[in-house]
Parts: C-alpha cells; structure tokens; sequence
C-alpha cells in the first residue's frame, strides 16, 4: 500500500498541465495561442481593432494649439511643502521644461526646481481603455520651491522673462555669424572666380 501512494505522488508531481505548457511558448508562435484551458485560434478580425499607424498620431495642429477652455499653464499650490508650487504646461515637452528648470536654479532664491514629463503609455491606456480622445496632449509637470522671498509664480515669470532675453541675444548673434559667413563665401568665391 505504501508503494502505490508513493507512485501517485511521483506521477503527479511529475505531470505537467498541457495548458500551462501551451500558454507558456504561445508568445514564440503567431500560430494558436492558449486563454485559459481552451485552444482558441487567433482572431483575424482583431487587427482591425487597433488602431493604424495614421488613426494614432495626432493632427501636427493639435500638437501645440490649444483647445477650447484648454489653459497654457496652470498652478497648484503644494501644501506640504512652504513656498512651492506645481506648475502644468500643456501643449509642451521637455524642450521647455528643461530651460526652465535650468533657468530657475541659476535664480538664488529658488531652492528646489524639477520636472517630469508623463510616460506617453498613459496617454494610450487613457485612450483605448477609458476613451479619452489622445488630443496630442503632451504636457510637463514642472515643481518650484522658493525661499520665501519671491514666490514660485514670481520666479517662474522672471525665469521666463530671462529666457526671452538670452534666447533674442542667441538669435542676434547667430544671424551675425550667418550673414558674415555669406559675405566671407561670396568673397571667396568672387576670388576664385575670377
């Protein structure tokens, strides 16, 4: 009696469900995939669910106008921490939020100054699960933390106002350096082809 219990331990633990087999190398076949404890083939209409290359990327318009009743920025007072905010940006990326970020943290009364921009997967799983039309909303969350002194907003505006003004001064010196390299060209050219 003893050797039969022995050989029904032996042969259970040896057997393995053909299921768990099937589901666990149905990844490495586009052939019949395993749901649950039944063979099912794949559904060839089930392509046409997902959306086409063109369906999923947004009008270039909607990329940066906004919509209607859509603000460009908005704030939210952080209350655990004293004297920070969290600004949201839409209709950007990390273009602007780094140059503001970096921006702020030259300003010596700004602590604190970061930004993340949300991974675009949530933008997809908003989309297709919860049906929430993708409007190309990019956005970036940027966080400030002052020393008291002047505000988050008021250090943001005079972080952007600053940007405005090295940003006219690259803009300046590089039409500079183009329109002397044109003369420098045309000279050279003239020379050499005379």
């Amino acid at each position: 009696m003893a050797d039969s219990s022995r050989e029904k331990t032996a042969s259970v633990s040896s057997y393995q469900r053909p299921e768990a087999v099937i589901s666990h190398w149905a990844h490495y076949r586009k052939e019949p995939y395993m749901i649950g404890p039944v063979m099912r083939p794949p559904n060839p209409e089930s392509r046409h669910n997902r959306p086409t290359a063109e369906e999923n990327v947004p009008n270039r318009f909607e990329l940066f106008l906004l919509g209607d009743g859509e603000k460009k920025v908005t704030e939210e007072t952080d209350t655990r921490i004293p004297s920070t905010s969290v600004f949201t940006f839409n209709k950007e990326d990390h273009t602007l939020g780094n140059m503001l970020r970096a921006r702020l943290l030259q300003s010596p009364h700004v602590l604190f100054s970061g930004y993340k921009v949300p991974h675009p997967l949530f933008r997809w799983v908003a989309r297709y699960t919860l049906g929430i039309p993708n409007n190309g909303n990019s956005k970036f969350i940027l966080r400030v933390q002052t020393d008291g002194t002047l505000t988050p907003r008021q250090a943001l505006l005079q972080a952007c106002k600053d940007l405005v003004t090295d940003l006219g001064l690259l803009s300046r010196e590089f039409t500079k350096e183009w329109e002397l390299r044109k003369m420098v060209g045309e000279g050279v050219e003239g020379i050499n082809g005379a």
